[in-house]
């Protein structure tokens, strides 16, 4: 098998025993996003906000790996209240058009750094 371990400087850093992502045998496998501004190290306020911050998160780490929206698979989206999902869900619809990625959506107790949303992503070329 060959991995690589993926890494830029346009998205958060780890802040735990983990990798922004890992590529193997042609597919992409990026940790969870939270909303966190990779320049600044702030969290925006509001749902939409955060989801725009989390899906830029992703989309630094698909640009860095040679990968692009087009290519995700499947989404796993992590919200603190499922009361977020239709907000949650009209930005997230911004970023896929077209032979949307296979997702699913799930309410959680609590997220990290008490952000509101949080996006894993897997894609393949």
């Amino acid at each position: 098998m060959s991995k690589r371990v993926i890494h830029t400087e346009q998205a958060p850093k780890a802040i735990g025993p983990y990798s922004q992502a890992i590529e193997a045998n042609g597919m992409l496998f990026i940790s969870g996003q939270i909303p966190v501004n990779p320049l600044t190290g702030q969290v925006p306020e509001g749902i939409e906000a955060q989801t725009e911050q989390v899906m830029q998160n992703i989309g630094a780490i698909l640009k860095e790996a040679g990968y692009e929206y087009t290519d995700v698979i499947k989404s796993t989206c992590l919200l603190n209240d499922i009361a977020n999902f239709k907000a949650m869900n009209e930005v997230y619809a911004k970023y896929y058009t077209k032979d949307c990625p296979a997702r699913a959506a799930f309410a959680v107790k609590d997220l990290p750094m008490g952000v509101l949303v949080e996006i894993e992503t897997i894609a393949a070329k």
